[in-house]
């Protein structure tokens, strides 16, 4: 016998995940995490025996469930499993998988559709903060297909369009958790930041690197990956995370002079993998510290304008629209704005061992 377990599989920004109901998972939290390893296959780095994608990227979760506060429309609790641990994260926000919790909630009933289009309130669990999405609804359906295009995804997509409001220090505290543009750690300048993602900026020539190496190359590069490790270890108290060892934030972005046109160039480890693009989110924290002076980011971009920028990443780029505003040295974020896409993949059950869980015992 197996539990069965209501699902969808949908494909968020460049990411794909399982949706879930958070009223269909146990509510006690140890039991629910062991429920959604036995989804996703972990720990084992195949993930042969479950749904996920044996990597960081295609082995996430969504539960969505109905408003706690007044001022949104649903909670949005973001977790990843992760692939070859018995481990599942939630201390972090992720912007791609929060592209398909608006479509999630409207199909579901949670919130009801418009003419046109629809503007979905979220309540990002993870860090509190609040996303705006706007979902393409012709007839009062949701509608997938479109002409939206974005680098890291084939073919395109109807457009879904999202708003960050107050995510700048939701998981550090401030925009720059230091105080510092800069600090150094084993001997390396970094720049620490949170715009809605903790992210430690460091130049890549600082490792011998031009900054636009293949994923794989680097992942395979042991010494280089001890090197980041430990700089992520001790940047954590630094951002107020405390130990982060068995976390999955900081994320490390090397940085490197842009080269297709964009704003500065990008290869992130997330942590101990190398983004095949860019997270939404920590996007949105590399274009806060292109604007701040004297960061890592900031010394190496051509110039600085404002508008929409390009992120470049081993994928392509991404464009997003970060404001900053300086009041008498005090640094605040007015918006972080971009596109994405989504998908819906499949909706069915899922199936685990009862021997696991099941709510009929």
């Amino acid at each position: 016998m197996q539990t069965a377990i209501p699902a969808v599989v949908m494909r968020g920004g460049t990411s794909k995940a399982l949706y879930f109901a958070a009223a269909d998972l146990p509510q006690d939290q140890a039991l629910r995490d062991r429920v959604l390893l036995a989804a996703m296959g972990s720990p084992d780095d195949r993930q042969i025996d479950g749904m996920g994608g044996a990597h960081p990227l295609t082995s996430k979760v969504a539960l969505i469930s109905p408003s706690s506060t007044g001022d949104t429309d649903v909670d949005y609790l973001f977790l990843q499993v992760v692939v070859g641990e018995a481990t599942v994260s939630d201390s972090q926000n992720c912007g791609n998988i929060l592209a398909g919790v608006g479509p999630y909630a409207i199909e579901r009933g949670l919130v009801a559709a418009i003419e046109g289009q629809t503007t979905v309130r979220i309540r990002m669990v993870n860090s509190g903060g609040v996303a705006v999405v706007t979902v393409q609804t012709p007839g009062g359906q949701v509608e997938y297909d479109g002409n939206a295009r974005i680098d890291g995804v084939p073919g395109t997509a109807a457009p879904v369009m999202i708003d960050f409001v107050d995510v700048a220090g939701s998981n550090c505290g401030a925009l720059l958790p230091t105080g510092m543009a800069v600090n150094e750690v084993d001997g390396v300048g970094v720049t620490c930041i949170d715009n809605g993602m903790p992210v430690v900026l460091l130049r890549a020539d600082e490792f011998g690197l031009s900054g636009y190496e293949p994923p794989g190359d680097l992942e395979a590069n042991d010494g280089l990956s001890t090197k980041i490790e430990s700089i992520r270890r001790q940047a954590g108290p630094l951002m107020n995370l405390g130990d982060v060892a068995a976390k999955t934030v900081p994320k490390m972005s090397l940085v490197a002079p842009a080269r297709a046109g964009g704003a500065i160039c990008t290869r992130t480890y997330i942590p101990h993998r190398v983004h095949e693009a860019i997270g939404v989110l920590g996007a949105a924290s590399v274009a806060a510290a292109i604007q701040i002076p004297g960061t890592v980011a900031n010394e190496i971009v051509d110039r600085v304008s404002p508008g929409p920028m390009d992120i470049e990443h081993p994928t392509g780029r991404f464009t997003i629209d970060v404001e900053l505003t300086d009041d008498g040295g005090e640094l605040a974020v007015r918006r972080s704005a971009l596109l994405r896409t989504a998908r819906k993949l499949m909706a069915g059950e899922v199936y685990i061992p009862t021997a696991i869980w099941s709510p009929a015992c």
